[in-house]
Formats: structure tokens, sequence, C-alpha cells
């Protein structure tokens, strides 16, 4: 019988990738009405605090520290009525997330945008971790405040894991919405394809990727998103490594797909797409492409499927 872990390799790529670093306990078997109460109360209670997308740090040089307890989370005027339980550290110290208003805050404090705190650096992978899973639930509970059967307010449940409506009973869960991006490559493994969308800092180009939609496939996502924006129809497919991107609650499924055609038709979704050289890749990964071409930073997902095809040969 054919191992089927022969080519996993001893590291995963998921976990070179920004967001991934998260090393909480979750015990989400044990979660229930009390877990946030009890969570609470332990004095050793650490808050992240997020809202409009932005987190609340205390900038500190290079760095910055995310953490508040609760008496500190409470003095910003965080309430606690819909904090939710991430996890818990090696220890039992309980971890958890709540919603704050970030345009109310003393001088010491900023509120930063999630994607430039992990471009940045300003927090070590364990936190940038848990940030993606507290701004993910705290994102969806802001948008689905009510029951989508009855329109009736619903409430928060197990740990901020669930919403229930008290008027017909209806549950609620958080979504995480699957989004593949992939690399299409020649048949030779001579090029790669890359785009460029509109709002991509200038000169940047980076991997396709788009929506998986109801009853559809991972590999049939890949093929149908590559030829719809480029034109490029696709045959086999192989799965790299995954994601979590809080933009809001997103998971990035990240593939490599063989090019059957190498002619590029791009769709209004693109302003531009071509094949790059592996050649090519290198020197505008190493900053010696003189062309004024970028690639996504380091911890995009994007950034990881070039650098691992470019590495090859």
């Amino acid at each position: 019988m054919p191992d089927l872990f022969s080519d996993a390799g001893t590291s995963e790529p998921s976990a070179l990738t920004g967001f991934a670093g998260n090393r909480l306990h979750r015990w989400s078997e044990k979660r229930s009405e009390a877990s946030v109460p009890d969570a609470l109360t332990d004095p050793r209670a650490r808050l992240l605090l997020v809202g409009a997308g932005r987190a609340v740090l205390r900038p500190n040089g290079t760095v910055a520290d995310p953490w508040f307890d609760v008496a500190a989370a409470k003095a910003l005027g965080t309430t606690m009525d819909e904090a939710v339980l991430l996890g818990y550290e090696d220890g039992g110290t309980p971890v958890l997330a709540a919603s704050a208003n970030p345009e109310a805050l003393p001088d010491d404090l900023k509120a930063i945008d999630y994607r430039s705190i992990y471009v940045q650096g300003l927090l070590d992978e364990p936190a940038l971790g848990a940030l993606a899973q507290g701004a993910a639930l705290i994102s969806w509970h802001d948008t689905h405040r009510f029951c989508s059967r009855c329109g009736h307010r619903s409430a928060i449940a197990d740990g901020g894991y669930k919403r229930v409506c008290p008027n017909c009973n209806a549950q609620h869960f958080p979504r995480t919405d699957p989004v593949v991006i992939m690399l299409s490559v020649t048949a030779d493994d001579r090029h790669c394809l890359l785009g460029r969308s509109p709002h991509f800092p200038e000169g940047m180009y980076s991997c396709l990727a788009g929506f998986v939609e109801p009853g559809e496939t991972i590999e049939n996502a890949v093929r149908r998103e590559t030829e719809e924006e480029a034109g490029i129809t696709v045959g086999r497919v192989a799965y790299h490594a995954s994601q979590p991107w809080p933009f809001p609650h997103t998971l990035m499924i990240g593939c490599y797909c063989e090019a059957l055609t190498e002619t590029i038709r791009v769709d209004d979704e693109l302003e531009d797409a071509r094949w790059f050289t592996r050649q090519e890749v290198l020197a505008v990964l190493d900053g010696h492409g003189g062309t004024g071409l970028k690639m996504p930073p380091r911890g995009a997902i994007a950034s990881l499927l070039v650098r691992d095809w470019a590495a090859t040969q």
C-alpha cells in the first residue's frame, strides 16, 4: 500500500504564511454557555480588542502589544456581553476577543488595520494567528446580529461560536469563506502566470484567486477562475498550502495548476496578466529585477506559492 504521506514532508508550507501561527488550545468540544463568563473571571485572562478591520495596539518601537486585561478593556468602553473565547495558552491562560471602538482611544493606543499589522511585523506569529481567529469571529457577529430565518435579534452562545434566535430557535454558526488562489505553470514548468488587479500597489503582480462556489470542488474552482480571469485552460491541479485571511473571514487555499493553453485573455477583474520566467521571478524576489515589478509581501500565500515554485529546478 502506498504511503499517503510520502510527499508531505516534515514541515507544512501553510505554517510559513501570515496569520497561521495560532497556538491556542481551542478545546471546541468543551465550549458551553459558561465558557466566556468563566474565562473573564480568571485574573490571567487576556483580550484582543478588534473592530472595523483594525486592532487596538500599544506601539513599542518596531513591535506592538495587543493584549489587555479585563479591567483595561472595560476602561476603554469595551463591553463583555459579546466577547468570544479563542482558547487557552499552555498553562491555562484564557484568551478572548471583544469588539472595540477604534475611533475613541487614548494617545498611547493605536488602531491599526490587520494588513498593516502583518506586513509591518508588529505582532509575533502566535498573536497574529490569534488575531485572525478573533477578527473573523467578531466580524461575523457584527454582521449577523439578526436571525436570517425570522428577522428577530439573535443571541450569542457557546463562547461565541454560535448565535441562537430566541424567537424561532434557529441556530447560526460562524462562516469561513473558501477562496482558491493559484499559480498556473506551463507544461514545461518554465513560466508561471501572474496577474495585476487595478487595486494593487504600483508594479505588483500576484496569483489569480476567486471564491469557491456552492457545489464546486477546489480543483474545478481553480480551473474556472483561471479561465474566467485569464482565458487559460487548466488541467492538473495540486494543493500546496492554506492561509487564514481575516478579510473578513476567509480561508485561502493555495494550489498549483498546469496550463493547457498559453494565450492570455484578461477579463474586467484584471488590469493585466502575463507569463513570467523563473529567472524573472527570482530577480524580482531578490530585488535585482530593475523593472519596477513587485511580488506580494512575505507572509501572503501568493508569495509562498511564487517563491516555492521559483526555488524548484
